[in-house]
């Protein structure tokens, strides 16, 4: 164990600058698979600017990087994304400019042999007017720095899901090389290219990028429940609970209860769930 919880959870940024175009923007779509049927309608105006490019909510996850933790002492070769909670606070325009707020929420031991669990929380603001524009709440898994018997600040419990059938189900393609894509978005990790490298790690192949999966289920929502309409989601959030690979095959299950969706991903070829306990919150 090389991390000092009482350092960690002292830690904080304020300010970092974040800018994206029309191009950042429709490269995260297409990174999660929008285009690929843009005869369906609503579809094409998340990948063409013609008449007005809808952005993706979840590109806010994106553009919300933790770069103020590097070097802080934890083993960043065995870093594993938990979970994301997302909240839009302001839907984001097609280019822009944030600033983002960054601290450590949390520090929580989960014993030895399983890790610690990093609760990040991360507020963004638009630089022109200093308005409120999204929150993310991270949680990382430090794998390699477990033990330290640390119990800081509070972890977002888990939505339960109804205990019920799905209300809708769909099916959502991963393509071969979407993982490639995905780490254009600024996550360049081998781990998500390099096929020696992944196996050297234990994983049959490059995994795909966690937010990205995350981001696939955005667009499963965003099909079936919100006719390709972003600004209706508010909030968007899921744990990971297992690895997707390029070329696999998703079922997205959503239940409904008013402006109020629990989903989850599976991967029904392994019988595994990826994404657990999500939820999205819609407009009234």
């Amino acid at each position: 164990m090389s991390i000092d919880p009482q350092h960690l959870i002292g830690l904080r940024a304020r300010g970092e600058r974040i800018a994206w175009g029309t191009r950042e923007a429709l490269l995260y779509a297409l990174s999660l698979g929008f285009g690929r049927r843009v005869g369906r309608a609503g579809e094409l105006g998340f990948v063409f600017e013609g008449a007005g490019l809808k952005v993706v909510p979840t590109l806010a996850s994106a553009l919300a990087r933790n770069d103020f933790l590097k070097g802080c002492g934890w083993d960043e070769a065995r870093l594993v994304p938990s979970f994301e909670r997302l909240t839009v606070l302001r839907a984001l325009p097609p280019a822009g400019n944030l600033l983002l707020d960054g601290e450590v929420a949390a520090v929580h031991d989960l014993g030895a042999d399983t890790g610690t669990l990093v609760v990040l929380r991360l507020q963004a603001r638009h630089a022109a007017d200093d308005q409120p524009a999204f929150i993310v709440e991270r949680g990382i898994l430090a794998r390699g720095d477990g033990g330290c018997g640390a119990t800081l600040g509070s972890v977002p419990a888990p939505p339960p899901l109804p205990a019920r059938s799905a209300d809708f189900s769909c099916d959502l393609a991963i393509a071969p090389e979407q993982a490639l894509l995905y780490r254009l978005n600024g996550d360049m990790h081998p781990i998500h290219a390099d096929p020696g490298l992944a196996r050297r790690a234990g994983l049959p192949g490059p995994v795909l990028h966690n937010l990205c999966t995350l981001g696939v289920a955005c667009r499963g929502v965003l099909e079936v429940i919100c006719d390709f309409d972003p600004t209706l989601v508010t909030s968007f959030e899921g744990r990971f609970t297992g690895g997707v690979y390029p070329g696999d095959q998703l079922a997205l299950d959503i239940w409904q209860q008013a402006n109020v969706l629990s989903f989850r991903v599976r991967v029904p070829a392994r019988d595994q769930v990826v994404v657990d306990h999500g939820r999205c919150v819609l407009a009234t």
